[in-house]
């Protein structure tokens, strides 16, 4: 590579060291974007120069491969490690406004080419940008009419200005001295070139959310048990019921941890796992022998939803459903390191039940998911789960758990004061909401306005609701108003305000 590669690179190195370490890398490094811009000796960092870097054609070895010289041709962002190129798409989503959007679609969708290759976040984090990006760039195809005006759209980012664009310039006349070429002669060469380019995005990028979504409701079900069809060995079953006598008499935590590699062996060895820890039982033990179970029924093989998620199903999620005060020191500790390494079994097999609880969620279930949240998940994990969450689509809402405890878990959200709190601390976390979790979140709080008309909770919700998605409520700024108009407490008066102001 020549020295220039290095220099255009090395001036991105601090920003990603902030998002290799920075818990909150998208406000951090549009901070960083920001500086950068105002630095005069700053001349290579731009927004477009980043964007051509993480595009860079680069080759790789593929591993496994027979013959060494097998390499394999994609842009130098697939050559980061795949948490970090979560974290610099949820950034280009964050401050997508800074870039051009027909550069960041073009990112997305060569990422998404590579298939079931891509870390499922990865693709996840692509098919966020696309989504958002692409809107206002592609909506018009759908209706395009060849004989209007519309077919002259032009890339905003890349536009002229509009004292360019005067009706009374003179086609013969030069656009600028320096510039030979005319008004005329660069719309038409803007128009042949856009023409037709960008059909055919719309269709495969539907196609390939759709496959995504199969994929995992897919994979979810698969490890759902709802009724076991077939009886277990009498062997297995006698077993499970021994390790059962043992789990309620521990007396140490050596004892603790020869139990879980018991547990472990018979649910591997023994076919139909959640069926075996339910005649087990877990969740009965108390909260140290909890953790130390949690700890110790993993041998670092598993994959990324299967087995983590019976451990989480059938040791913490039991105890955490039936919650009414603060969760142990003990248990949360577990809870949130296990998160931390198993993010997607967290989803499935403990926040999808917990937040779908029958009864809805109380404060003390509040507090657990909100450390989750923002303590062990990537916040373009959580982005992603809340507009799952606030979905109409109950397919979307698959979870995992022992068929004991399915009564305790509905399939809808139940709107409680602890519920619009969690919201709360979610937007209070710099979580990026789209525009549909957007307007799904004002129709809920919409309906709920009359029944927490004096609550403080429901009202600070609103209040940094309308703070944190101010651009976003514009479209249904009315029925926020008249909500809000619904309620009488301290923040009233506060929300009404900011939202005349938009």
């Amino acid at each position: 590579k020549s020295p220039t590669v290095f220099q255009q690179m090395e001036c991105w190195v601090p920003l990603f060291q902030i998002f290799l370490n920075s818990p909150c890398p998208e406000t951090e490094a549009s901070l960083w974007l920001q500086q950068s811009f105002n630095q005069p000796e700053a001349t290579a960092i731009s927004t477009t120069s980043f964007l051509s870097l993480l595009s860079r054609p680069t080759e790789i070895t593929i591993t496994g491969s027979p013959s060494p010289s097998h390499t394999k041709r994609v842009e130098w962002i697939q050559t980061l490690p795949n948490a970090v190129q979560a974290r610099i798409l949820s950034f280009l989503l964050y401050d997508c406004q800074r870039f051009c959007e027909t550069d960041l679609c073009q990112l997305a969708e060569t990422m998404l080419k590579e298939g079931k290759e891509l870390d499922f976040w990865v693709k996840r984090a692509a098919h966020q940008l696309l989504d958002v990006v692409s809107r206002s760039t592609h909506e018009w195809l759908s209706c395009l009419n060849l004989d209007s005006e519309e077919e002259q759209m032009e890339d905003e980012f890349r536009s002229l200005p509009d004292c360019l664009k005067k009706d009374d310039v003179n086609d013969t006349d030069l656009m600028l001295p320096w510039l030979p070429i005319s008004q005329k002669q660069f719309n038409l060469v803007r128009q042949y070139n856009s023409c037709g380019e960008n059909d055919d995005h719309m269709t495969e990028f539907e196609e390939d959310k759709r496959e995504i979504v199969g994929e995992v409701i897919e994979e979810v079900d698969e490890e759902v048990i709802k009724e076991v069809d077939e009886y277990l060995n009498p062997q297995v079953e006698e077993m499970a019921e021994r390790l059962k006598d043992s789990l309620l008499s521990l007396q140490s935590t050596a004892k603790a941890v020869e139990l879980a590699g018991e547990i472990r062996q018979l649910c591997k060895g023994g076919g139909q796992a959640l069926a075996i820890l339910g005649i087990i039982e877990p969740w009965r033990a108390d909260d140290e022998t909890a953790a130390v179970l949690v700890s110790n029924l993993l041998d670092g093989n598993e994959d990324a939803l299967g087995w983590p998620s019976h451990v989480l199903c059938s040791v913490i999620l039991p105890k955490l459903l039936v919650l009414k005060e603060p969760a142990s020191r003990v248990l949360l500790t577990a809870t949130l390191e296990y998160s931390k390494v198993h993010q997607r079994a967290s989803e499935y097999a403990l926040l999808l039940p917990m937040i779908l609880r029958m009864d809805g969620i109380n404060s003390p279930i509040c507090d657990v998911i909100t450390r989750i949240v923002r303590e062990s998940l990537h916040p373009g994990h959580v982005s992603s789960f809340c507009q799952k969450l606030l979905s109409d689509e109950d397919n979307l809402k698959k979870f995992i758990c022992l068929p004991y405890h399915q009564c305790l878990i509905g399939n809808k959200l139940v709107w409680t004061e602890s519920l619009f709190n969690l919201m709360q601390n979610i937007l209070n976390h710099n979580i990026h909401l789209t525009q549909d979790s957007v307007d799904r979140l004002i129709q809920h709080a919409w309906e709920s306005a009359h029944r927490f008309s004096k609550s403080l909770k429901f009202g600070n919700f609103l209040l940094c609701f309308v703070t944190k998605c101010s651009p976003m409520l514009k479209s249904q700024k009315t029925l926020l108003i008249e909500a809000t108009q619904h309620t009488n407490t301290l923040v009233t008066k506060s929300v009404l305000s900011k939202l005349s102001s938009l």
